[in-house]
């Protein structure tokens, strides 16, 4: 059976994730409220945050930009 959740990004009932995509409160948080849609649109833009900003996800530093993104992005709706 699918999971419905209503995603906070598009604002209407969407298909929702099969499992926590990241450990912790946020995972948590996504996993309640993002689409499927929307996490996989997530994981695209991030491929092209990550290259063109020559990310080293060793550098905590860049993980705290990357996820100061992903929150916006998720958590933004769109138009």
């Amino acid at each position: 059976m699918v999971r419905m959740v209503h995603c906070i990004k598009y604002d209407e009932e969407l298909e929702g994730l099969e499992h926590y995509p990241i450990p912790g409160e946020l995972g948590k948080k996504i996993y309640e409220q993002v689409s499927k849609q929307a996490w996989q649109e997530w994981i695209e833009h991030q491929t092209k945050i990550i290259n063109e900003n020559r990310l080293n996800l060793a550098d905590e530093s860049s993980r705290k930009y990357l996820r100061q993104q992903l929150e916006y992005f998720l958590f933004t709706k769109s138009n």
